[in-house]
């Protein structure tokens, strides 16, 4: 099969326009086992196939990528960067999109190999080529490109490559593009910086952080609510949350959100602000960050009151995240009733408002009443009991209820919320008194569909595998547990069948 490949190759490379030995190759090619051609690798001529692609015709275009894709898989990188330099050259110019994308996955190929890297890094050309993909229109080659740069980064000599050389001076050039690459630059900046604190010195040396940060506390809204995004997953790094504390980031962000009740268009911002803020506090410590920050924790009470479902979604995920470690617990305890009647609001709101935010409610709730068994004390307990009678008149009816409605995403997400509170004594007593509850955890039957079961499973793995179910629910109930646990999430009970004498 493979001398057939190689016989058809040669074929191509002596015609002018050899579409039909261009489909008899694609055919073939489909039949033909990658380790074949690997063994092959040292005779495959692929030049001529990448000078067909200089040719105006589309059908051979699609035929020579499809060809290509399938016979580099075959080539070392360190093959494909020094025997088609050229050619990649020319890939990376082409006119069509399909053409740029194959050559950059070649080039994916290389800046992940070792070896092959340096050749990239000492071809300048080539460089410059991969940084202006980020300016073109198709998203696809744009972020092919972003990830190459950003690999090409991970070594001392890829960082002095881009940001020592006239390379840097490309990429500022790209970014006069259009506000979409700008955007697109500043993506490829804070996935180097947040590499390590290097890779963030010399993003700050080339003045490209420098520009972000101005745009993020500049004027315009809707370019601040696009930089936050960014600036986020800056903060999501020790060294990048300590440069942005240095630099006064923060400060500024805070003095945003205090000034954001004058301003008018404070909606398309605000809501990435808030968020910044709540994975800043679950990253470095939530009593701090809200004691440092009080108009944070005020911001998200208040989103809670609006009529806006945008709004409540954030404060709804922000509570989530802030109440998902013990201290965040602590710190929303310390607002008193303040935050009790901030869970009525979302237990109400978990049984009234639309699908999407009735969900992220459920994931809110699920992630405030969890603890860790090693992290249970008498207080935490109370505390969290205490909570749950806020939600509603019969929060366990409630959720049930939801879990009952025909939507496998709110049947998980309620299950959830079961499985949340099922290591605490006091969610185990008000399961075991609320009539048929214990059943409903048995039964199988109400689970259609792969994830239900899964989440079901969840419940009945946290309930068997506490330690204080055994008393609570009384030991029948416990084996039953125990042997649903053992039977697995997609356990069928066998139908028993009675043969009957003469029947077919």
């Amino acid at each position: 099969m493979a001398a057939q490949v190689l016989a058809l190759l040669r074929e191509v490379s002596r015609l002018e326009a050899p579409l039909e030995e261009l489909r008899a190759l694609q055919s073939v090619l489909q039949t033909v086992p990658l380790s074949e051609l690997r063994e092959q690798a040292a005779e495959l001529r692929l030049g001529p196939l990448f000078s067909l692609l200089n040719e105006n015709h589309r059908e051979q275009t699609t035929l020579c990528v499809s060809i290509l894709e399938r016979l580099l898989q075959a080539v070392e990188p360190v093959h494909v960067a020094r025997n088609l330099r050229v050619d990649l050259q020319r890939g990376l110019t082409h006119s069509n999109d399909s053409v740029k994308i194959l050559t950059l996955s070649q080039v994916g190929r290389i800046v992940e190999n070792s070896e092959a890297v340096t050749e990239i890094l000492n071809n300048a050309e080539l460089l410059k080529q991969i940084v202006y993909c980020i300016g073109g229109d198709n998203l696809s080659v744009a972020k092919a490109a972003i990830k190459s740069l950003s690999r090409i980064s991970l070594t001392q000599a890829g960082l002095e490559a881009l940001f020592e050389s006239n390379l840097l001076d490309d990429l500022k050039s790209v970014m006069k593009t259009n506000d979409v690459v700008r955007y697109r630059v500043y993506e490829l900046i804070v996935e180097i910086s947040s590499v390590s604190p290097e890779s963030l010195n010399y993003c700050t040396t080339s003045g490209l952080v420098t520009q972000l940060l101005r745009e993020l506390t500049g004027e315009d809204v809707l370019v601040r609510a696009t930089c936050v995004e960014m600036v986020t997953s800056l903060a999501y790094t020790q060294h990048g949350r300590q440069y942005l504390s240095q630099e006064g980031v923060i400060d500024q962000i805070s003095n945003i959100i205090v000034g954001a009740d004058s301003d008018p268009f404070s909606s398309f911002y605000l809501p990435g602000f808030v968020k910044f803020f709540g994975n800043l506090a679950i990253m470095d410590s939530p009593q701090q960050i809200c004691e440092r920050y009080p108009v944070f924790v005020e911001k998200v009470f208040e989103m809670t009151e609006s009529q806006d479902p945008t709004m409540i979604g954030v404060a709804v995920d922000t509570i989530g995240i802030l109440g998902s470690n013990v201290e965040g617990k602590q710190v929303l305890q310390k607002t008193g009733t303040r935050f009790e009647r901030l869970l009525m609001k979302i237990g109400y709101q978990a049984k009234n408002a639309s699908t999407e935010l009735k969900i992220r409610c459920l994931d809110a709730i699920s992630s405030i009443f969890y603890i860790p068994p090693e992290q249970q004390t008498d207080d935490l307990l109370r505390m969290t009991e205490s909570w749950f009678s806020s939600l509603s008149r019969d929060p366990l009816e409630l959720f049930r209820g939801i879990s009952n409605q025909p939507f496998p995403e709110l049947h998980c997400a309620a299950l959830k919320v079961f499985t949340s509170i099922a290591n605490q004594p006091w969610a185990q007593k008000l399961m075991f008194n609320s009539p048929g509850f214990v059943e409903y955890v048995m039964d199988r039957s109400v689970e259609h569909d792969k994830a239900s079961k899964d989440a079901k499973y969840e419940l009945v793995k946290a309930l068997a595998n506490s330690k204080t179910v055994a008393e609570i629910f009384g030991n029948p109930n416990y084996l039953r547990l125990r042997t649903y646990l053992s039977e697995g999430p997609y356990y069928v009970k066998p139908i028993s069948t009675t043969a009957v004498e003469g029947a077919e």
